[in-house]
């Protein structure tokens, strides 16, 4: 089992016909992703690595029956795009699309808040790597040969020190059940928290491994929901121990303004809700392996 996603999920690739879609399209499906189509407003008709493109996601979900969509469209469309997924039924999004207007992203909190908590759509992202559940599907820009199957889940806000958790874990014979990238943008569709609840549930994630950073107060709150709602047990990593304060690191969300946002506090913080907390980014494996072997131990 994963969550989000498996090799079951009809996935549909908006922006299909753009020279990064089609080549990440591709990846998905020689990966073994059960692409059924793609939209491209004005493409509709035609077909790209052998799969339909169709104008509309309400034409793509209605023909194909998908339920999850990827979307590779420029920043100025992005915004419009996820949208539409979520008018059209889409059940689970992911946008990798980096650059979109914090503005922008803000009518789409505002738009999907119209939808009941049953029928509103999962959205990862923007600006994150995506997902993969190794063994079964991806739908991202990750290199997907250094996710091995296996039972423990991955969420970051960075999508690099992802593929660097999962190569570590790979190297110690520690596999992964799903990988989420949550994207580096102040305003992202999916927290921490939210994740975390879907791993909890999970009867195939027997720990997780959280990558957080510095700005935000996403971490802190994923303390307290670890401490007061999650049995398994997480090891986490916070990037940007010496960031100087003010200093925009790398993502656009990775800026400290308040207490408790730096990387430093975030530690605190982590660790008093019982979080084990790797020092260094080339610890992470051997931190989750170390916490693994304990409560083998410990059972």
């Amino acid at each position: 089992m994963a969550i989000l996603l498996d090799e079951t999920t009809k996935v549909i690739v908006q922006g299909i016909s753009g020279r990064i879609g089609q080549f990440h399209a591709n990846d998905m499906i020689e990966y073994g992703t059960n692409v059924v189509g793609g939209v491209t407003p004005g493409k509709g008709g035609h077909s790209i690595l052998d799969r339909p493109v169709f104008n509309t996601v309400k034409g793509a979900v209605k023909e194909t029956g998908a339920t999850a969509s990827i979307v590779f469209v420029p920043p100025p469309f992005a915004a419009d795009a996820i949208m539409e997924a979520a008018d059209a039924g889409i059940k689970y999004c992911t946008c990798v699309t980096d650059g979109i207007p914090a503005q922008d992203m803000m009518r789409v909190k505002r738009f999907m808040r119209r939808y009941k908590a049953e029928d509103k759509m999962i959205l990862t992202g923007p600006n994150c790597a995506g997902t993969i559940s190794p063994g079964k599907a991806m739908m991202g820009i990750m290199p997907p040969h250094i996710y091995m199957p296996g039972r423990v889940g991955i969420v970051g806000r960075s999508g690099t020190l992802g593929y660097e958790a999962a190569s570590q874990m790979k190297t110690l014979g520690i596999g992964v059940s799903t990988s989420v990238g949550i994207g580096g943008d102040p305003i992202n569709g999916s927290s921490f928290m939210d994740i975390l609840a879907l791993f909890e549930e999970d009867p195939d994630t027997d720990a997780v491994m959280m990558i957080g950073e510095i700005g935000g107060p996403q971490e802190a709150q994923a303390a307290e929901f670890i401490r007061d709602h999650m049995k398994k047990p997480v090891v986490a990593y916070v990037a940007g121990l010496s960031a100087p304060k003010g200093r925009t690191m790398g993502h656009a969300g990775a800026i400290i303004s308040a207490f408790g946002e730096s990387a430093q506090e975030k530690v605190v913080i982590l660790e008093e809700a019982g979080v084990t907390v790797a020092p260094t980014p080339s610890s992470m494996g051997v931190t989750m392996a170390n916490l693994l072997n304990g409560s083998a131990e410990a059972a």
